[in-house]
């Protein structure tokens, strides 16, 4: 291709071939930094509806505009980030994207305290925190091979993978019991802090050089990448079964709490208790996902935990009462089970197997076509809600959970064992 690596390089790292070091902890002080800022905005993502349907009375398309809102930018920003993430210092970027998260969510519980805070406010603040996890999660997927040996990022990415995926589906249910306990002001302070102290670990981590100029305009750096992954034999249906699974998501997490707080009567302390369960199934996922993918292989393990985390969502809507909430613990469990499993084993596909200068770039593909996906699904949940009504909205979103996997077993990927590498899509 005639471009030059454009890996970030940290200034510890040898240029001349010899032993990789890196300071002591290091690694896990980026890890600790990445968890709390994951866990920082999947609280967001519940505690911000929340506050709307119990402090502003919001109706479930408000509801369903603002979650539209947190996660319209990986529609918008999600391609140039990747470009961005090769061009600046990375540990600069991220902690002055930790203190915008900061400042625009510490804003709320402010308003709140003088009794000014309003719907536009907040739905400016998750329009700012949203666009700021953008670009934050893109650097980050592109941060760790320059704070980690390359002989270490193998398991480290595993690492990451697991993490990633708990703190991202349990992060709704740790938002739902902080406003039970301490009400919709204590949980946005708790919110807003994370993301102060994944700033300041972050300054403890070694610098990183931005790659070297090539010449070539963003967009055709952009076009590349997007170019790399469509001509995948195995990241382009990946990509589409992740697609279809975030916007399911998008619409479950939407649904979720308009229809448990509103429908079934749970309040905030039970909503959360019930939530956590997803935590529970992702966890549990993250423990097995390496187990199952090398027993079944990595291509049949996606498939069929999909499948049966989609059977297992089934049991949701069962769900009329707060007296009968296990429903909805168990199947949302089932459902996070099965999800993380993909996740992890998609995600390290590609960070593995893609070439190490297009890996920001595939990953901000891959982020900006699936996760795109999110407000779309958010705002159908809304319509669907609101002329259907909850109940409805809620048995189609999780009938239609079944979809994905049986794609991802119609394509290739689903006559393989493994998501084995092919001839490179650029030759």
């Amino acid at each position: 291709m005639g471009e030059t690596e454009t890996r970030a390089v940290p200034k510890n790292e040898p240029r001349d071939g010899g032993e990789e070091t890196s300071p002591p902890g290091v690694f896990w002080r980026y890890w600790a930094a990445a968890t709390v800022s994951g866990a920082g905005t999947a609280v967001t993502a519940l505690a911000l509806p929340l506050v709307a349907l119990t402090v502003l009375d919001a109706t479930a398309l408000e509801v369903a505009l603002l979650a539209a809102a947190g996660q319209v930018s990986w529609l918008l920003l999600s391609l140039p980030a990747g470009v961005v993430a090769q061009r600046v210092p990375l540990r600069r970027l991220q902690v002055a994207l930790d203190l915008v998260r900061f400042a625009a969510l510490g804003s709320l519980p402010l308003a709140l305290w003088l009794g000014t805070l309003t719907y536009p406010h907040l739905l400016l603040a998750a329009l700012v925190t949203g666009a700021a996890t953008v670009l934050f999660d893109i650097g980050n997927s592109t941060f760790l091979p320059a704070v980690v040996p390359a002989r270490q990022l193998a398991a480290r990415n595993s690492v990451m993978s697991g993490t990633h995926a708990v703190t991202d589906t349990g992060g709704p249910s740790l938002g739902g019991v902080l406003i039970g306990v301490t009400g919709p002001v204590g949980a946005l302070v708790v919110d807003a802090a994370s993301y102060l102290a994944s700033a300041a670990l972050l300054r403890t981590l070694p610098e990183s050089r931005p790659a070297p100029r090539t010449g070539e305009s963003a967009l055709r750096l952009m076009r590349e990448g997007l170019r790399y992954v469509i001509r995948h034999p195995v990241m382009r249906p990946c990509m589409i079964w992740a697609t279809a699974a975030n916007f399911l998501n998008a619409a479950l997490l939407a649904l979720t709490p308009l229809y448990l707080v509103r429908e079934a009567g749970l309040d905030a302390l039970q909503l959360g208790l019930v939530l956590a369960m997803d935590g529970v199934g992702a966890l549990a996922g993250a423990a097995v996902a390496v187990r199952v993918t090398t027993r079944l292989g990595t291509a049949r393990g996606i498939i069929l935990a999909d499948l049966a985390g989609g059977a297992l969502l089934l049991l949701a809507p069962l769900t009329t009462s707060a007296g009968d909430a296990y429903w909805f613990a168990l199947g949302n469990a089932g459902f996070a089970f099965g999800t993380v499993i993909g996740s992890i084993t998609t995600r390290t596909y590609r960070q593995t197997q893609s070439p190490p200068e297009l890996l920001s770039r595939v990953m901000a593909t891959v982020r900006f076509v699936s996760w795109g996906a999110l407000p779309l699904g958010a705002l159908t949940a809304g319509v669907l809600a609101t002329y259907a009504g909850a109940h409805t909205a809620l048995w189609l979103v999780c009938a239609a959970a079944l979809l994905p996997p049986l794609y991802l077993f119609s394509t290739g990927v689903g006559r393989r064992r493994d998501l084995v590498r092919d001839t490179d899509p650029r030759s």
